[in-house]
């Protein structure tokens, strides 16, 4: 008896120093999801960086731009990292990984009210490929292998127009080191049609609302007049906002708050880290992404 009440009593108390310690938070530590180039991916979180800093008191905020999406999964499993937004696949990896590791609070909206976006497959329009029928024999460009978009949705949903699975209806498919360099891959000719994110409405010239496609053409690294949609998914839900566990529900309850006022006081720095026009955040919880954990268990696993 006297040995489970010391046992207990540790346990209140490695849980109250938890608490105190999750309450004194003094570093803050973000992850930042590949694909983008370093650089560009810093410069669109510093804003973030010093709203937080200046919202709750932290001694420093820390902006890990990982080399790729399984870097922020690894830091959110291992508990180096406490916040991250990620795409419905990554996180659909870290529920299966660990269920209690992370919660999902906020996922972004569309302009049109939408918590969904798409995948689209965009290719040269030189290269007279106009359906992704077209393309039978060609070369695909994936993004990433935890990208939901970028490699689990078209891994699973382009066989059902093409009648095929990828491996044999393509003569060739590679990853090119996230969304950004698969958009440039195929621009540049290395892959005839490359799978990327997009909002998939607004104008196409534009490259649509948000996405990747809008990023590069926004910065001037693609003309849209030389490519052309030749595929789009089914709706995706938009990915997660999560914080990490350990942090405990009272920052889960802080942060959710934050970032839901963040788009309203200052919308230039929402743009940066969201890449686009968005409308803003919506609450989300862990069913929205059911359906992603069950087709990622089913295609490729945690």
């Amino acid at each position: 008896m006297l040995k489970k009440a010391l046992f207990a009593a540790t346990a209140i108390l490695s849980l109250a120093a938890g608490a105190a310690n999750a309450a004194d938070l003094k570093e803050f530590r973000v992850g930042i999801l590949g694909g983008e180039n370093e650089t560009d991916r810093l410069r669109n979180y510093a804003c973030l960086a010093d709203h937080l800093k200046q919202e709750f008191g932290f001694e420093k905020v820390s902006l890990f731009p990982a080399a790729d999406y399984d870097g922020v999964i690894q830091g959110l499993l291992g508990g180096t990292l406490d916040f991250a937004e990620l795409g419905a696949s990554g996180y659909a990896s870290v529920y299966i990984k660990d269920p209690k590791a992370v919660t999902p609070i906020l996922t972004t909206q569309q302009k049109d009210g939408s918590t969904g976006y798409y995948s689209i497959g965009l290719a040269l329009k030189s290269s007279g490929i106009k359906t992704i029928k077209d393309a039978k024999g060609k070369k695909l460009g994936y993004a990433d292998p935890d990208s939901t978009s970028g490699y689990l949705v078209p891994l699973t949903q382009i066989p059902k127009d093409t009648g095929m699975p990828n491996d044999k209806f393509f003569a060739s498919t590679q990853f090119n080191g996230g969304h950004e360099n698969n958009l440039l891959a195929a621009y540049d000719g290395k892959v005839d049609v490359a799978v990327d994110d997009s909002s998939g409405i607004g104008d196409f010239k534009d490259g649509y609302t948000s996405g990747t496609f809008r990023k590069e053409v926004d910065k001037g690294a693609v003309d849209p007049n030389k490519l052309v949609e030749v595929w789009r998914s089914p709706l995706i839900p938009n990915g997660p906002l999560v914080v990490r566990n350990a942090l405990g529900e009272e920052w889960q309850k802080k942060l959710t708050a934050f970032f839901t006022a963040l788009p309203e006081k200052d919308h230039k720095c929402f743009a940066a880290i969201e890449g686009g026009d968005y409308k803003g955040y919506s609450p989300v919880k862990h069913d929205f992404y059911n359906a992603v954990v069950e087709v990622r268990k089913a295609a490729i696993g945690g």
